[in-house]
Protein backbone atom coordinates (compact mmCIF):
# COMPACT_ATOMS: atom_id res chain seq x y z
CA UNK A 1 0.00 0.00 0.00
CA UNK A 2 1.35 3.58 -0.96
CA UNK A 3 -1.39 5.25 0.98
CA UNK A 4 -3.36 4.81 3.86
CA UNK A 5 -6.66 6.47 4.44
CA UNK A 6 -4.44 8.81 6.77
CA UNK A 7 -2.17 10.00 4.33
CA UNK A 8 -5.40 10.31 1.88
CA UNK A 9 -6.76 12.60 4.00
CA UNK A 10 -3.80 14.61 4.30
CA UNK A 11 -4.23 15.40 0.60
CA UNK A 12 -8.20 15.28 0.05
CA UNK A 13 -10.52 17.57 1.87
CA UNK A 14 -13.16 14.77 2.06
CA UNK A 15 -14.29 13.28 5.27
CA UNK A 16 -17.03 10.76 6.75
CA UNK A 17 -19.28 9.87 5.13
CA UNK A 18 -18.41 11.28 2.13
CA UNK A 19 -14.69 10.20 1.87
CA UNK A 20 -14.66 6.94 -1.28
CA UNK A 21 -11.34 6.27 -1.07
CA UNK A 22 -9.47 3.76 1.36
CA UNK A 23 -6.46 2.88 0.19
CA UNK A 24 -3.47 3.67 -2.34
CA UNK A 25 -2.18 0.81 -4.29
CA UNK A 26 -0.16 2.24 -6.99
CA UNK A 27 0.40 5.44 -8.49
CA UNK A 28 2.78 6.41 -11.70
CA UNK A 29 2.81 10.25 -11.03
CA UNK A 30 0.88 12.47 -13.16
CA UNK A 31 0.08 9.43 -15.35
CA UNK A 32 -2.19 7.01 -13.33
CA UNK A 33 -3.36 5.85 -9.92
CA UNK A 34 -5.09 2.83 -8.43
CA UNK A 35 -6.93 2.74 -5.57
CA UNK A 36 -9.53 0.70 -3.45
CA UNK A 37 -12.96 1.46 -1.65
CA UNK A 38 -13.96 -1.31 0.52
CA UNK A 39 -17.68 -1.52 0.71
CA UNK A 40 -19.38 -2.02 3.82
CA UNK A 41 -23.11 -2.66 4.61
CA UNK A 42 -22.71 0.26 7.16
CA UNK A 43 -22.18 2.70 4.80
CA UNK A 44 -24.76 5.66 5.19
CA UNK A 45 -26.45 5.27 1.85
CA UNK A 46 -27.81 1.42 2.05
CA UNK A 47 -30.54 2.74 4.41
CA UNK A 48 -32.39 4.13 1.32
CA UNK A 49 -30.66 2.35 -1.75
CA UNK A 50 -32.26 0.41 -1.80
CA UNK A 51 -33.94 -1.60 1.31
CA UNK A 52 -33.55 -5.31 1.34
CA UNK A 53 -31.45 -5.05 -1.89
CA UNK A 54 -28.32 -2.82 -0.74
CA UNK A 55 -26.57 -1.44 -4.14
CA UNK A 56 -23.82 1.40 -4.42
CA UNK A 57 -25.51 4.50 -6.23
CA UNK A 58 -23.41 4.65 -9.73
CA UNK A 59 -22.98 8.70 -8.54
CA UNK A 60 -21.32 7.22 -5.91
CA UNK A 61 -18.80 5.05 -7.78
CA UNK A 62 -17.96 8.07 -10.18
CA UNK A 63 -17.37 10.10 -7.39
CA UNK A 64 -15.06 7.47 -5.76
CA UNK A 65 -13.21 7.75 -9.19
CA UNK A 66 -13.35 11.54 -9.04
CA UNK A 67 -11.59 11.15 -5.37
CA UNK A 68 -8.92 8.97 -6.63
CA UNK A 69 -8.29 11.08 -9.22
CA UNK A 70 -7.56 14.04 -7.68
CA UNK A 71 -5.10 12.29 -5.24
CA UNK A 72 -3.35 11.73 -8.16
CA UNK A 73 -3.29 15.11 -9.28
CA UNK A 74 -3.24 16.92 -5.59
CA UNK A 75 0.13 14.61 -5.39
CA UNK A 76 1.86 16.89 -8.10
CA UNK A 77 0.67 20.16 -7.00
CA UNK A 78 3.20 22.00 -4.24
CA UNK A 79 0.54 24.56 -3.02
CA UNK A 80 -2.25 21.71 -2.50
CA UNK A 81 -3.12 22.80 0.93
CA UNK A 82 -4.67 26.09 -1.00
CA UNK A 83 -6.14 24.04 -3.52
CA UNK A 84 -9.74 22.35 -4.10
CA UNK A 85 -10.54 19.68 -7.22
CA UNK A 86 -14.00 20.39 -8.31
CA UNK A 87 -15.56 17.86 -10.56
CA UNK A 88 -17.01 20.04 -13.51
CA UNK A 89 -18.17 16.89 -16.20
CA UNK A 90 -18.67 13.42 -16.81
CA UNK A 91 -18.60 11.14 -20.28
CA UNK A 92 -19.56 8.26 -21.07
CA UNK A 93 -20.73 6.82 -17.98
CA UNK A 94 -21.77 3.34 -18.02
CA UNK A 95 -22.38 0.95 -14.95
CA UNK A 96 -21.85 -2.55 -15.55
CA UNK A 97 -22.59 -4.49 -12.83
CA UNK A 98 -23.62 -3.86 -9.16
CA UNK A 99 -21.60 -2.76 -6.21
CA UNK A 100 -22.98 -4.42 -3.09
CA UNK A 101 -21.79 -4.95 0.83
CA UNK A 102 -18.62 -7.22 0.71
CA UNK A 103 -17.57 -5.84 -2.03
CA UNK A 104 -13.95 -4.03 -3.01
CA UNK A 105 -13.85 -1.49 -5.37
CA UNK A 106 -10.82 -1.05 -7.27
CA UNK A 107 -10.45 2.40 -8.94
CA UNK A 108 -8.17 2.95 -11.41
CA UNK A 109 -7.90 6.59 -13.50
CA UNK A 110 -5.43 7.64 -16.13
CA UNK A 111 -4.82 11.12 -16.87
CA UNK A 112 -5.97 11.45 -20.62
CA UNK A 113 -5.34 15.57 -20.61
CA UNK A 114 -4.52 17.98 -18.19
CA UNK A 115 -3.81 21.43 -18.88
CA UNK A 116 -4.09 24.61 -16.67
CA UNK A 117 -6.25 24.40 -14.11
CA UNK A 118 -8.45 21.69 -16.31
CA UNK A 119 -7.88 17.81 -16.10
CA UNK A 120 -9.24 14.97 -17.71
CA UNK A 121 -9.31 11.35 -16.30
CA UNK A 122 -10.05 8.08 -17.60
CA UNK A 123 -11.42 5.69 -14.52
CA UNK A 124 -13.01 2.14 -14.48
CA UNK A 125 -13.88 0.32 -11.49
CA UNK A 126 -14.12 -3.64 -10.68
CA UNK A 127 -14.52 -5.50 -8.30
CA UNK A 128 -12.77 -9.34 -8.47
CA UNK A 129 -11.70 -8.44 -11.92
CA UNK A 130 -15.53 -7.34 -13.35
CA UNK A 131 -15.97 -4.06 -14.43
CA UNK A 132 -18.61 -2.17 -12.83
CA UNK A 133 -18.38 1.03 -13.95
CA UNK A 134 -16.41 3.58 -16.32
CA UNK A 135 -16.35 6.80 -17.33
CA UNK A 136 -14.47 9.66 -17.81
CA UNK A 137 -14.30 12.14 -15.48
CA UNK A 138 -13.31 16.07 -15.81
CA UNK A 139 -12.55 18.40 -12.91
CA UNK A 140 -11.33 22.13 -12.33
CA UNK A 141 -8.95 23.34 -9.96
CA UNK A 142 -9.57 26.40 -7.91
CA UNK A 143 -7.89 28.28 -5.22
CA UNK A 144 -9.87 27.63 -1.97
CA UNK A 145 -10.54 31.64 -1.57
CA UNK A 146 -11.54 32.10 -4.85
CA UNK A 147 -14.57 34.71 -5.47
CA UNK A 148 -17.52 32.88 -5.13
CA UNK A 149 -16.80 31.29 -2.11
CA UNK A 150 -19.58 31.57 0.50
CA UNK A 151 -18.42 34.26 2.81
CA UNK A 152 -20.04 34.69 6.70
CA UNK A 153 -22.08 37.56 6.31
CA UNK A 154 -21.01 41.09 7.67
CA UNK A 155 -22.10 42.27 11.02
Amino acid sequence: MILDVVEIQKLLPHRYPFLMVDAILEVERLKRIVGIKNISINEYYFQGHFPGKPVMPGVLILEAMAQTGGLLLLLDIPDRDNKLLFFVAVDGARFRRPVVPGDQLRIECKVLAWRGDFCKLEGKATVNGQLAAEGTVMCKMIDRDAPGKTEEPPK
